[in-house]
């Protein structure tokens, strides 16, 4: 901290500690990149936002979930219109089967899941949901953890004119689904981190229709065929790893020495911690 000469400080220790940490860290005059979660609480939050703000020095979270080759694909193509009015949007971040024992799943730490592992889902969540405050639903589990925090964690947040977003985290699965399912009025999306396939139409393409209120041929259902395009996308471990902490950094670069906008705000992730303190708040009553 009193080295002139270092302009930038990570803060990776455990949760707990973050706060007042970052909160040095700014004080002592250096940017801070503050490791996920932001935080143990919104207080907290607010006094290192607040204190970034006095200081005048750069404060961002390592949210590199932002960056993720998937997302950026998923992102894509929902903003490209191909698969209409997105309905749904499911984001299965981890689905694993198995035990933890470390200082991650002790609540004293500000250990479990939702922090760990669901603030990456939350922040991708909220990029599809826009500036609206959502509904949140949430149900917290301990399943196979050694510790006292949550191992098994499932999100739904609901907003006017967004697609609904299904998020779940365990260490409870012992059958893992896909990392994607997007479901809109054009198509849809599925895929993990490494493989995406998505399907659309042009509604164009359909003959016209209109409701009908005799019986069908033989009583059967309707049905008819779709005229799909598909298209698909991938990458490999090695391209996919690391790809995102690069991203991070090189667009941290960017705004230290070229003064270009910060790509992951303090206040986007203040919105990953109200959400997070809502879920406590539904899971305590």
């Amino acid at each position: 901290m009193r080295d002139e000469d270092v302009e930038l400080v990570i803060i990776a220790t455990p949760s707990h500690l973050h706060a007042p940490q970052t909160i040095k860290a700014l004080e002592s005059g250096k940017h801070v990149v503050c490791e996920k979660p932001m935080a143990t609480s919104l207080a907290e939050a607010d006094a290192m936002i607040e204190t970034a703000r006095k200081t005048g020095k750069i404060l961002t979270v390592f949210q590199n979930s932002l960056f993720n080759p998937d997302y950026l694909k998923v992102k894509e193509v929902i903003e490209s219109g191909r698969l209409g009015r997105v309905v749904l949007i499911k984001i299965y971040y981890l689905h694993s089967f198995g035990r933890r024992w470390d200082w991650q799943t002790l609540k004293k730490f500000g250990g479990g899941e939702l922090r760990n592992n669901g603030v990456h889902a939350i922040i991708q969540a909220l990029s599809f949901i826009g500036d609206k405050d959502p509904e949140v639903f949430c149900d917290l589990q301990r399943t196979l953890t050694l510790g006292d925090a949550e191992d098994h964690v499932k999100v739904i947040l609901k907003a006017r004119d967004a697609p609904l977003i299904d998020i779940e985290v365990t260490r409870a699965c012992a059958y893992p689904q896909n990392t994607w399912l997007v479901m809109g009025t054009q198509g849809g999306l599925v895929g993990n981190r490494f493989s995406l396939k998505w399907k659309y139409f042009n509604p164009e393409d359909l003959p016209p229709r209109q409701v009908e209120t005799e019986p069908t041929p033989d009583r059967s259902y309707n049905v008819e065929e779709i005229p799909w395009k598909e298209e698909s996308w991938s990458i490999t471990e090695p391209e996919y790893w690391g790809a995102s902490a690069i991203a991070f950094y090189q667009e941290l670069y960017g705004t230290i020495r070229q003064g270009k906008p910060l790509a992951v705000t303090p206040e986007m992730v203040r919105r990953v911690m109200w959400i997070i303190e809502k879920c406590f708040e539904i899971c305590r009553t």
